[in-house]
C-alpha cells in the first residue's frame, strides 16, 4: 500500500502544478505548452496511481490506461461518470502526444 501512496501523493503535486497554468486568462506559447506538458505528466501519474491501486488489491494487471479505468470502475474506485471523464482525458492525452497543431 506503500506504492499506492507514493503513487497518490505523486499524482497530487503534478495536478497542483497544472492547475497553475490552467486559469491563465491569456497563456503565452510557452504558457500553453507548458500547460500542455503539465496534462500530460499528470494524466499518467493519476493513471499509474489507479493501476497501482488496484494491483495492489489483486483485482488486475491492468497495463494500459483505458484497462486500467474499466478495472476501477469495476473494483469501486470511479463511478460512471469519472469513467467517462477520464476516457476522455485518454484521448485528450493521445492527442497531444501523436499529433501537435500549431493555430
Amino acid at each position: 500500500m506503500e506504492r499506492v501512496r507514493e503513487r497518490l501523493d505523486e499524482a497530487l503535486k503534478a495536478l497542483a502544478t497544472l492547475d497553475k497554468l490552467v486559469g491563465l486568462p491569456k497563456p503565452t506559447d510557452i504558457e500553453r505548452d507548458a500547460a500542455i506538458q503539465r496534462f500530460e505528466y499528470t494524466f499518467e501519474m493519476t493513471w499509474k496511481a489507479a493501476q497501482a491501486y488496484i494491483t495492489d488489491q489483486g483485482l488486475l494487471e491492468a497495463s494500459s490506461p483505458k484497462n486500467v479505468i474499466r478495472a476501477s470502475f469495476k473494483a469501486g474506485l470511479f463511478d460512471e461518470e469519472t469513467v467517462e471523464k477520464f476516457m476522455r482525458l485518454v484521448n485528450d492525452r493521445n492527442s497531444t502526444v501523436h499529433t501537435y497543431k500549431e493555430e
